[in-house]
């Protein structure tokens, strides 16, 4: 199961991905039920199209869920080769790479493992790396983007002198405390996730869609728990909100808040989990940090194949979805 912590409440993995919205609003039904007024133009009604594009987040309404490496300290202090091999692939790593790595695993059936080497050797990620030595395992789990995540972090440190292997673990809190107590030394984790499971209280939210101030709230956390992280990357999977690539050709957007000023007349169709009308980073944020207005509201799933097949067959404008979802590599 993938234990990633996204709005509301740690949620498990199908296939690529799973995870929903934040919280407040409206209710939907599997007909398409209204959230509330009715369209007063057609400008945004949805377009079918194969290929889905996500609009940039330009007001940060998501947290930032970049991936960043953790480690445990005793280990990052014995071996000072550790951290700057790991944070030579967060220097590397895209969102871009991460579409195209579970695309790779998911759509065309490759081995994580090849997969892992192939980046690994075009990125020049091991180029001029500080050399140590001694085991080290570093922990993945089970779906794809962990498992290729762990082996590319394993690969760069057996390039870096390192005996490194990979070991499936389980959910976050037997892995952490795996990482804590050092029977494994690294694990591939996600910055507001990892920020927010250790603040560990359900009244406060310190994550953030800001990189450097969630960064500089995990690290004491981080620190309290036997554990250092590295640098985070730009890739990140979070939730995002995807539209077909027609759409936004049609439109000529690229972020949301150049969607909401193409689209005035309310006649959007929202695509989501059940709990999009009432999560304060779905309908309720795309409301409030960008005033988007929705015709109506489809209750699909969580980033999963319906929602992109309701994108694809034209039968809603925008849906959630994550960031590094293999189905959004361009063909």
């Amino acid at each position: 199961m993938r234990a990633r912590l996204r709005i509301f409440a740690p949620l498990a993995m199908v296939v690529a991905l799973t995870a929903a919205c934040g919280e407040s609003g409206s209710s939907g039904s599997d007909d398409g039920g209204s959230s509330g007024g009715s369209a007063s133009g057609e400008a945004c009604a949805p377009v079918e199209g194969d290929q889905l594009v996500v609009l940039e987040d330009d007001e940060e309404l998501q947290n930032a869920d970049n991936v960043i490496p953790a480690v445990n300290a005793a280990a990052s202090a014995a071996s000072p080769a550790l951290l700057p091999a790991l944070n030579a692939v967060s220097a590397a790593l895209t969102t871009d790479d991460l579409v195209e790595l579970n695309a790779a695993v998911d759509v065309e059936r490759q081995s994580a493992e090849e997969v892992a080497q192939a980046w690994v050797e075009e990125s020049g990620v091991t180029d001029g790396l500080e050399q140590g030595s001694g085991a080290v395992v570093v922990g993945g789990s089970n779906f794809t983007e962990s498992t290729v995540l762990a082996t590319i972090y394993a690969d760069v440190l057996s390039a870096a002198g390192f005996d490194a292997t990979v070991q499936e673990v389980g959910n976050r809190e037997l892995y952490l405390q795996a990482l804590e107590s050092g029977q494994i030394q690294v694990f591939p984790e996600y910055l507001s996730t990892l920020t927010e499971f250790l603040e560990d209280d359900a009244e406060s939210e310190i994550a953030s869609g800001d990189v450097d101030a969630t960064l500089a709230a995990l690290q004491p956390l981080a620190e309290a728990n036997g554990l250092v992280v590295g640098e985070p990357s730009e890739a990140a999977d979070q939730n995002a909100f995807a539209v077909t690539q027609a759409f936004a050709d049609e439109l000529g957007v690229t972020t949301l808040s150049e969607l909401a000023d193409a689209c005035g007349d309310g006649s959007l169709v929202l695509g989501g989990p059940a709990e999009c009308p009432e999560r304060p980073f779905c309908q309720p944020g795309l409301e409030e940090t960008y005033g988007l207005e929705f015709d109506s509201f489809r209750e699909l799933d969580a980033g999963g194949p319906l929602t992109k097949a309701a994108l694809q067959q034209g039968e809603i404008s925008i849906g959630l979805v994550f960031s590094s979802d293999g189905a959004l590599a361009q063909d």
